[in-house]
């Protein structure tokens, strides 16, 4: 007797169903229970996978301990998202209408069955990633416009502005945050859409450029939070591209930008860099600057060299002004699993446990050739979903924002948690007061580990390559 019982235990246990005329029980649907944990797999064999368990009765010593503090408080968080380029809202526009509707719903909406991306970053005219390099004011070869009477929002009204303001009607809220990466040829040293420099002539007419664009779009009923001066300005290659100095940045906002924003009574905010870790130097000269300062809200950081110890190098040299994270790519070389664990535990917990407020990845959306781009733009940038027609894949970059973008809204504000090598883990409150526990197993084998925040205990298991997010 006691060996049958035993083997229907383990039946039980495997997941094998008996007649349910027999035991009514077995087609309940599953507890309930107090804590939500979200998985995603380097294997992919989950995939935003939802289950639910309950609070363990205390700690269990054979495991460590991933520590919440819930007194120790951080930045704000302002949001989470990608870059929608100029080719990502083309793709999204040529989709057919009901399964853009359905795509960008998964993306922007606040349901259960949505991610909740909060924050957006857009090019102010061309970014690599658009079919065609153009500005807001293009003129034929030797023409200047420096009343800019030729300005207008030119291909932006083609797909970009048709696409932000289906999003914005499924959420209002969001964040847009603007980025050049060209000024016009016509004010720039060598003529060219890639690299040279803004001509010192033009810097007053470049800042009215800003303020006629922030402008033209809040007439359409889409507000830009911030702007960043220049993307990448220390990367003159790309196409299109400009070279910016700190010194030259610092010029240009202390005396044209920022008091051009003042006189047309725009509070959009400027952020200053926009380019990589490896160079903190360049946001604290231009902070440095008593004049620039005041203008200036917080500077922007992407990670294609250094890492995400420099925005806390710019934090502690100026405590007052805030830090985003607005750029990584996925590549159409790199690995699902490899991506997974390197952008989780650099993007989004290393930067939020260095005081970022926003962490973005680059592109939205890409053809199946990793297309639109300019010529000499980039060829291997994979979006968070490939666009095949009206028919979207989801890539590794939609899962890595949608660990944190669903269940940490703007509004949240970190948590001091554990520092941990063998699980690196960053802790949130939301604005409702739940608890938000990101964590990463990096290795290969199942990790088990307790959870403690205040009064409660959770034990946990990740398996290996495996993000984890704990909410309650």
């Amino acid at each position: 007797m006691h060996h049958l019982f035993f083997t229907l235990l383990i039946i039980s246990a495997l997941g094998c169903k008996a007649d349910p005329k027999d035991d009514p029980i077995i087609n309940e649907p599953p507890p309930v229970l107090p804590v939500e944990v979200w998985t995603t797999s380097g294997d992919q064999l989950n995939l935003l996978y939802k289950k639910t368990i309950d609070f363990a009765t205390g700690k269990d010593d054979r495991f460590q301990t991933l520590e919440i503090f819930p007194d120790q408080t951080f930045q704000p968080i302002e949001g989470f998202g990608f870059t929608l380029t100029g080719g990502s809202a083309m793709l999204l526009h040529q989709m057919g209408a009901t399964e853009r509707a359905a795509l960008l719903q998964e993306f922007f909406g606040k349901n259960d069955n949505s991610i909740g991306v909060s924050y957006l970053r857009v090019s102010i005219g061309a970014s690599d990633l658009d079919p065609v390099v153009f500005s807001y004011d293009d003129l034929p070869a030797g023409q200047t416009d420096p009343d800019l009477q030729q300005f207008n929002l030119s291909r932006d009204t083609l797909h970009l502005i048709p696409v932000l303001k289906e999003i914005l009607a499924i959420n209002p809220e969001i964040k847009l945050m603007g980025s050049p990466w060209s000024a016009p040829v016509w004010m720039k040293s060598n003529g060219s859409s890639i690299g040279g420099n803004l001509k010192p002539q033009y810097f007053g007419v470049y800042a009215q450029y800003f303020v006629k664009y922030i402008q033209a779009y809040q007439a359409l009923g889409i507000k830009i939070d911030a702007v960043t001066p220049q993307n990448e300005p220390q990367h003159g290659g790309n196409n299109p591209s400009m070279v910016m100095s700190a010194f030259q940045q610092a010029d240009f906002i202390k005396n044209h930008l920022g008091p051009a924003f003042q006189a047309a009574g725009i509070s959009t905010k400027i952020i200053i860099w926009d380019h990589n870790c490896d160079n903190p130097g360049y946001p604290i000269e231009i902070l440095d600057d008593p004049a620039a300062k005041p203008f200036v809200h917080g500077s922007a950081f992407h990670m294609y060299a250094g890492d995400a110890g420099a925005l806390s190098t710019v934090h502690n040299a100026h405590p007052d002004k805030a830090l985003y994270f607005t750029e990584q790519w996925t590549g159409s070389n790199g690995s699902f699993d490899g991506d997974l664990k390197w952008h989780i535990k650099n993007i989004i917990i290393g930067t939020m446990r260095n005081w970022s407020r926003v962490a973005l990845e680059w592109n939205l959306a890409n053809d199946p050739d990793f297309g639109p781009h300019t010529p000499g733009g980039c060829t291997q940038c994979k979006g968070a979903v490939t666009i095949n027609g009206s028919t979207a894949t989801k890539n590794v970059s939609f899962y890595i924002i949608a660990q944190v973008s669903k269940f940490v809204p703007p509004g949240s504000v970190r948590l001091g948690s554990t520092a941990s090598t063998q699980l690196p883990n960053v802790a949130f409150r939301t604005p409702e007061g739940k608890t938000v526990l990101v964590v990463l197993n990096e290795r290969t084998d199942l990790q088990t580990f307790n959870i403690n925040a205040g009064e409660k205990w959770i034990t946990a298991s990740l398996q290996g390559g495996t993000v984890g997010t704990f909410v309650w």
